[in-house]
C-alpha cells in the first residue's frame, strides 16, 4: 500500500512595489510581516523613484529588493516617470507572475504599478487607501493618484475609519475595505525601541546630548516640498522661517532640506546666514525620528509628518490648505495654516508664547494606529484569498 503524500499548496506570491521613502516606511513592515507568515512569498520591487533616502530604509529593515528598475533622471517630469514605471513593472510582472501587488498611497509609482498590475489581471492591493482632500489637484499628483488606483484596487487597507467611509461613498464595496491603522506607526515604534541613534550632524548630536541632561533648548522642525508650494509659497516660507529665526534668537530651527533644486534655490539664500538655523541634508530615518522627538513643534507640508509627530506628542502646523489626513486636524493634534508668511509667523508663534496652546495640541490623542497595522494587513491579505478569518476593524 503506497501511502498519500500530504499536498500543500502552493504559496501566494506577493509583490510589493515601491519607490520613495515614505512608501518605503510604510510598506517595510508589511514586508516583513509578509516574510514571517508561513504560506506567503515576499517579492519586493522598487521603481527608484527616490534613491538614496529609499535605500536607507530598506537598510534599516534589511530589505534587500528583488528588482531595482532605478528609473530616476535628472529633469524628469511625471509623465516620464509614470511611463517609465508602467513598462518597467509590466516587464517583471510578466516574468515574476504574482499573485498579487501590493502598492502604498498616493506618488506615481502607485499609480502606475497599480495600472500595469491591473492590465495583467493580477488583484492590487492598496495600502493606506481612502485618504481624500477632496481637491484633484491639491495635494498634486498625490490626490489623482490615491483616487486612480482606488478606482482599480481589489483590496482596499484604510488606515481609519474616515478613510473607510470616503471609500463606502465612492461606491467600493464594505467587503473590499479593511481598516488596518497605519503602518507608519510600526515602523515608528519599531525605530524608537530598537535604534540607538547617533547624529551624523555635529550640531544635532550636541543637541541630543545636552537634552539628555536636561537642556530646555526649544526646537522647531522644518520640512518642505509639496509641489504645489514650489515658487512664491516657498519663498514665503523661507522668508517666515528666517522672521521666526530673528524673533526668537534662542529658538534652534532645524531644516532638513529636501533635494529638489526648487526648494533650495527658494529658502537657502534666506536662511543660511541665520545662526540659530541649522540646514541639513535630508535625514536617514532614524535620525529624523529622533529629531522629532528632540522638537518642541514641527511646521511642515509633509503628509507623513502629520501622522508621525503626533505619535510622539508633538504639535504640528501643517503649510497646505486643504489635507488628506482631515482625522488629526479633528483631533487637534494637526493645524491647517497655509504658506502666508505673517500666518506662520503668528501660529507658530502662539504655539511658543502659550503654554495652553502648546498643551491642548501636544496631549490631544493620535488617531492613527497602535502599531499592529502590519498584522492587520497581511491578516486581511490572506482572508480575501480564502486563507483564515477577516481581521477586526482598526477603530483608533
Amino acid at each position: 500500500m503506497t501511502a498519500v503524500e500530504d499536498v500543500h499548496p502552493p504559496n501566494l506570491r506577493i509583490m510589493t512595489i515601491y519607490g520613495t521613502r515614505p512608501e518605503a516606511i510604510k510598506v517595510a513592515p508589511v514586508i516583513k510581516a509578509i516574510e514571517r507568515t508561513e504560506g506567503l512569498e515576499s517579492i519586493v520591487v522598487v521603481t527608484g523613484q527616490h534613491r538614496e533616502m529609499l535605500d536607507q530604509v530598506n537598510d534599516m529593515f534589511g530589505i534587500v529588493p528583488d528588482h531595482d528598475m532605478n528609473i530616476m533622471s535628472a529633469s524628469q517630469g511625471l509623465n516620464q516617470i509614470a511611463s517609465r514605471v508602467i513598462e518597467g513593472v509590466d516587464r517583471i510582472l510578466q516574468l515574476e507572475e504574482p499573485d498579487a501587488v501590493i502598492v502604498q498611497g498616493d506618488t506615481t509609482t502607485v499609480m502606475g504599478a497599480a495600472i500595469a498590475a491591473f492590465n495583467r489581471h493580477i488583484p492590487v492591493i492598496h495600502l493606506e487607501a481612502g485618504l481624500r482632500s477632496g481637491n484633484i489637484s491639491s495635494p498634486f499628483p498625490e490626490e489623482a493618484n490615491r483616487r486612480l488606483t482606488g478606482q482599480i484596487a481589489t483590496l482596499h487597507l484604510a488606515p481609519t475609519p474616515t478613510s473607510r467611509g470616503n471609500l463606502l461613498r465612492e461606491a467600493i464595496s464594505e467587503r473590499d475595505i479593511v481598516v488596518t491603522g497605519n503602518t507608519v506607526i510600526d515602523t515608528l515604534f519599531h525605530a524608537a525601541e530598537n535604534l540607538e541613534v547617533q547624529f551624523d550632524d555635529h550640531r544635532l548630536e550636541r543637541l541630543r546630548r545636552e537634552k539628555e541632561q536636561g537642556s530646555e533648548q526649544r526646537v522647531l522642525l522644518v520640512t518642505a516640498h509639496r509641489r504645489e508650494n514650489h515658487g512664491e509659497a516657498m519663498v514665503s516660507i523661507g522668508n517666515a522661517v528666517a522672521d521666526l529665526a530673528e524673533k526668537y534668537p534662542d529658538l534652534l530651527i532645524a531644516f532638513p532640506l529636501h533635494k529638489n533644486p526648487l526648494v533650495r534655490d527658494a529658502v537657502m539664500p534666506l536662511l543660511e546666514s541665520r545662526e540659530n538655523v541649522v540646514l541639513l541634508e535630508p535625514l536617514p530615518y532614524p535620525q529624523f525620528t529622533k529629531l522629532v522627538g528632540l522638537a518642541d513643534l514641527v511646521l511642515t507640508d509633509s503628509g507623513g509628518v502629520q501622522e508621525e509627530a503626533p505619535s510622539l506628542g508633538k504639535p504640528v502646523l501643517v503649510m497646505r490648505e486643504n489635507t488628506e489626513r482631515p482625522e488629526a486636524v479633528l483631533a487637534g493634534t494637526v493645524k491647517l495654516i497655509g504658506t502666508h508668511r505673517q500666518r506662520l509667523v503668528d501660529e507658530v508663534s502662539l504655539l511658543l508664547d502659550s503654554q495652553e496652546a502648546y498643551s491642548g495640541m501636544a496631549n490631544a490623542v493620535n488617531p492613527y494606529g497602535d502599531g499592529h497595522a502590519a498584522k492587520r494587513a497581511v491578516a486581511a491579505l490572506r482572508w480575501k484569498f480564502g486563507d483564515g478569518e477577516r481581521p477586526q476593524d482598526f477603530t483608533g
